[in-house]
């Protein structure tokens, strides 16, 4: 019987047939450790899940890696569920991941410590906070409006300051839409810019019910805004990442009405018990000033001003005599001083001096103008020996005699060498020049 050979291809589609149709393989659950993990951004992810003995290839394409509330990482271990088929390209088979969490610690709890430590690390939990306002006017409260929290912030908000405005932006605080319309109305809140302060928050709830709240989109919005935000989510010990980033975190709706506001009662009391003390101390300064005025006005400065100028006249007087007799005695110092150098003056008289220095001046001045005589001869003998000498060694004067000299393009030809046939040149006489072809070159011995 002869055998029939399959194609490698058959073969791979036969297999691939038996694994889609294998009700085992279509659902499977499994647990491993996460290996040759390398996250792709905003694309499908491939890895491998082992264990002691074994190891499967598995990919998770980016709609599902999407909804995954934890970043995957070398080494970790989860719990995966998915379905299991034969890729045909490679002849290998692997499972494809519809869902992964955490093994050992739930998805949430595990997102909730990664995106606690991300945000971190960013500074978003310890930046500047921003102070409350004191007396807010108008306060934004960001809340479901059918829940508890609402009605306790208005009984509050009514009992201790009645003054301010509530305003309510209605949003939803549970489900997968939750988060989006909380960052929506805090955006409007800013967007209006007419809020002191603005109130977040919800009932206490599980991690599921919280979540929202713990989302990153949420927390940066809140860091982003600029109104000061209290954040009141869940009781006293369940702590969201909205209340880490809040500018302040209230354990209650109760509290966070309490914090926002005083208590305007209160507040009235301490105005009129500052007012009381401002009148009361005015009144003190008004009776000091008054004594005082009393007194200066009874003082002898104003009864006989002129009493106040006495010390001052007298003083005036001494120091005009004292200056009128130190003026006296430095005048009769300068004037024998004075005496004195005319004396001197008449005693050397400089005529004497003149006569002499005219006298010498007179001799050599006449002494200057004999040498200046002799030396311009002098000078006239060297120039006229001079131009003879130059005249003697003038080659216009040995031109003279019928020699001349040649050159060409305005080089002097020292010698037959340095001309060719049909060569221009010139010679040069004495009275002009002469323009000339070479027409045959004939050396010295040549010519002989």
């Amino acid at each position: 019987m002869e055998q029939q050979y399959l194609t490698v291809t058959a073969l791979t589609k036969y297999l691939k047939r038996k694994f889609d149709a294998d009700p085992y393989l279509e659902r499977v659950y499994l647990t491993g450790e996460i290996s040759n993990f390398r996250l792709r951004p905003n694309a499908h992810q491939y890895f491998s899940l082992k264990d002691d003995g074994a190891k499967i290839s598995a990919i998770m394409f980016k709609s599902a890696f999407q909804k995954l509330k934890f970043q995957p990482k070398e080494g970790m271990k989860v719990l995966v569920v998915g379905r299991v088929s034969l890729y045909e390209n490679g002849g290998s088979y692997q499972i494809y991941v519809e869902h992964m969490e955490p093994d050992g610690v739930g998805a949430l709890y595990q997102a909730l410590a990664e995106l606690r430590e991300k945000l971190g690390k960013e500074g978003l939990f310890e930046g500047p906070k921003k102070m409350l306002p004191r007396y807010p006017k108008r306060i934004a409260v960001i809340t479901s409006p059918s829940g508890a929290v609402i009605r306790d912030i208005i009984t509050t908000v009514k009992r201790r300051y009645p003054i301010a405005q509530l305003v309510l932006f209605p949003t939803l605080v549970q489900g997968d839409q939750a988060a989006d319309d909380i960052v929506r109305n805090i955006q409007r809140v800013e967007e209006l810019g007419t809020f002191d302060t603005m109130i977040m928050g919800r009932g206490g709830g599980s991690i599921e019910d919280l979540w929202p709240f713990n989302e990153e989109r949420v927390a940066r919005a809140i860091y982003q805004a600029k109104t000061p935000i209290i954040s009141s989510v869940g009781h006293e010990t369940d702590v969201t990442i909205a209340d880490m980033v809040a500018d302040v975190r209230a354990a209650t709706p109760t509290a966070a009405a309490e914090l926002a506001v005083p208590v305007l009662n209160e507040e009235l009391l301490k105005i009129n018990d500052r007012q009381t003390r401002l009148e009361q101390s005015f009144i003190y300064q008004l009776k000091q000033k008054t004594d005082r005025y009393q007194r200066l006005k009874n003082s002898y400065v104003f009864k006989q001003p002129d009493r106040l100028y006495e010390g001052q006249t007298i003083k005036l007087d001494r120091i005009t005599q004292r200056l009128i007799q130190s003026m006296e005695t430095v005048y009769h110092q300068k004037q024998r001083t004075a005496q004195e150098i005319i004396g001197q003056f008449r005693q050397q008289s400089p005529q004497s001096q003149i006569r002499e220095g005219q006298q010498q001046l007179k001799f050599l001045d006449e002494s200057l103008h004999n040498r200046m005589e002799q030396y311009m001869k002098d000078k006239q003998k060297q120039f006229s020996s001079a131009v003879q000498q130059l005249d003697l060694l003038s080659p216009l004067k040995i031109m003279g005699r019928g020699y001349s000299y040649t050159t060409k393009e305005q080089q002097v030809i020292k010698s037959v060498t340095e001309l060719k046939p049909k060569e221009k040149i010139q010679i040069h006489y004495v009275d002009g020049v002469v323009d000339t072809v070479v027409e045959k070159v004939l050396p010295v011995e040549e010519e002989q």
